[in-house]
């Protein structure tokens, strides 16, 4: 690292009950990730959504092995998203079938080839690209905890009243938060990078940092569970936008989960929100030393990012330990959640 940032990598707890402890992915099948769909596949069309579960292979090792299998080109098999490695992982991908090969005989020549499960297989008319889905459904086993159920249970309690900071986990961010000082250096111009995807990735990282420290900042403040004058809120159902004006009216929908406020992912085209709020955001830019410019002259546009997330978390006793069963929208990390049932920090 370097005097010239200083990382705070920090995340307060949005619960107040002691963690239960314990230890997760001890087996693969402890950790499972189901994918929720935006759409289904209507059965015509030259791409074959085929609904796999895997386990010990990321989703770009079966991108690539379906692409082989196939004979086609890897960008001809979509996806929606990356699932874990080490876990059990349920996702749909689309694969491109000019002759229009039947799916009853599909699905065995996959499940021959590649060590996975076909679950269904079904045509439509267009791939399946980055950010078509709603969001994942994750069924997790935490062994040997040291807590109760009763304790497990009460977290659940308290996050599904309030909801959870929308932060962004280390799969993001990097260990030690390496990812954020190379993304950092890339937008002082520090550091030249000839990679466009890993470039990319590395400024996002930075960005990531920038919205969990905004996330922070209004957790400390009190504004965590209150609407601010001149927030961007966004509709849970719809992903509808707009301002905060009737702080009082906003309020209620807020409380009710209907809307919750939205968190800056810093760049030259993103939505700004007004008064109070757009002070809010200053502050953090002001903290970071930056301008808006420096995002323009590396050409990231930013975007706006739900800040709280209502996973609606279920609580069971398992023989092996305690069962946690919820859901997050796409680009929610259960890492973040799983912090605040354990209260201890993720590594990996």
């Amino acid at each position: 690292m370097t005097d010239q940032l200083d990382l705070d990598l920090t995340l307060p707890y949005i619960t107040d009950q002691p963690g239960i402890g314990g230890k997760i992915r001890q087996q693969t099948s402890h950790f499972k990730v189901d994918e929720i769909p935006v759409y289904e596949p209507q059965g015509v069309g030259n791409h074959l959504y085929v609904n796999i579960t895997k386990e010990n292979l990321t989703t770009r090792e079966v991108q690539l092995r379906l692409a082989d299998l196939f004979e086609i080109k890897p960008e001809d098999v979509g996806k929606a998203g990356l699932k874990d490695k080490y876990a059990v992982t349920t996702q749909t991908f689309s694969v491109l079938f000019n002759d229009h090969a039947s799916p009853e005989e599909i699905t065995p020549i996959i499940e021959d080839n590649i060590p996975v499960k076909v679950n269904w297989a079904k045509y439509h008319n267009n791939k399946i690209r980055a950010g078509h889905l709603i969001g994942n459904k994750f069924t997790i086993l935490i062994t040997k905890p040291e807590g109760s159920i009763e304790q497990a249970q009460a977290i659940a309690k308290s996050i599904n009243e309030t909801g959870l900071p929308n932060f962004y986990g280390i799969q993001r961010t990097g260990k030690d938060g390496e990812n954020i000082y190379q993304g950092w250096l890339l937008l002082k111009k520090k550091k030249r990078l000839g990679n466009r995807w890993l470039r990319k990735y590395l400024l996002s990282s930075y960005q990531s940092y920038l919205c969990n420290r905004y996330l922070v900042k209004r957790i400390e403040k009190g504004l965590f569970d209150k609407m601010v004058h001149g927030d961007i809120a966004k509709k849970h159902e719809t992903g509808g936008l707009f301002w905060v004006e009737d702080l009082e009216t906003d309020q209620g929908r807020f409380d009710s989960k209907e809307i919750s406020f939205t968190a800056p992912m810093f760049g030259y085209k993103m939505s700004k929100p007004k008064e109070e709020s757009m002070a809010l955001e200053e502050e953090i830019l002001v903290e970071m030393n930056l301008d808006v410019q420096e995002f323009r002259a590396q050409r990231v546009k930013g975007t706006r990012r739900m800040g709280r997330v209502l996973p609606e978390i279920t609580v069971s006793d398992h023989t092996e330990g305690i069962q946690l069963e919820f859901a997050l929208p796409k680009g929610g990390f259960a890492t973040t959640l799983l912090r605040e049932f354990r209260k201890i920090e993720p590594t990996d």
